[in-house]
């Protein structure tokens, strides 16, 4: 377990990322930030606001976008979107590296996603596109009994995820493509995520 955004960075610095290719016809960068807290470090997570245009609408995620054309970068595109999103400005924020790009397993997107270190005191702002913001103790993330495999229906079909009980009875899980980048941070830092239990007794999730 790393305690320190110091062990974050050289972990980083040391990790070969996989990229998984910029051809999509969505490309898409987000922002796994995180805060010193105690001994404990911890992430931060968004619950995004039920829209009718957005595919991962009421999800959890990291906070992030589309990439723009007037946008310099990937990079550039999770800075931006985070200031709109959450309000904090990343550019004064300590960069702590890269976890590659990842492709959406059934959408037509690919993510790009950037590690940044922030103030334990930073205030977050919240725009229209979030419904709420919170911040997970990468404890939490670990813990096995937090874990599933849980059911959901997608194209007319069922299918399975694994999953991180992050909040309450009755919130969204986190699943998917952040589940997947979360997945890959653990790894690069030397604290790989628990197995998910069997999904026998998992409720639907949702579509996708």
């Amino acid at each position: 377990m790393v305690h320190s955004l110091d062990e974050v960075e050289r972990n980083l610095a040391r990790y070969s990322p996989p990229g998984e290719g910029s051809t999509a016809p969505v490309r898409a960068a987000v922002a796994l930030c995180l805060r010193e807290a105690g001994t404990a470090l911890e992430m931060l997570f968004i619950e995004r606001a039920e829209r009718h245009d957005d595919p991962w609408s009421g999800h959890l995620a990291f906070p992030g976008g589309r990439i723009d054309p007037g946008d310099s970068g990937p990079r550039a595109a999770a800075e931006r979107e985070t200031l709109e999103e959450v309000g904090l400005d990343l550019t004064a924020a300590r960069y702590l590296g890269s976890l590659g790009t990842h492709r959406a397993e059934r959408l037509p997107v690919v993510v790009s996603c950037f590690a940044y270190g922030v103030a334990p005191q930073t205030e977050l702002r919240l725009n229209h596109e979030v419904a709420d913001a919170f911040w997970v103790p990468l404890p939490d993330l670990l813990d096995p009994s937090r874990h599933a495999v849980v059911a959901f229906r997608f194209g007319g079909a069922d299918w399975s995820h694994p999953a991180i009980r992050l909040l309450g009875s009755g919130r969204p899980l986190l699943w998917g493509i952040t589940y997947r980048l979360v997945e890959r941070f653990c790894e690069a830092v030397g604290a790989p995520l628990p197995a998910a239990a069997d999904p026998a007794s998992s409720p639907l999730a949702g579509s996708r």
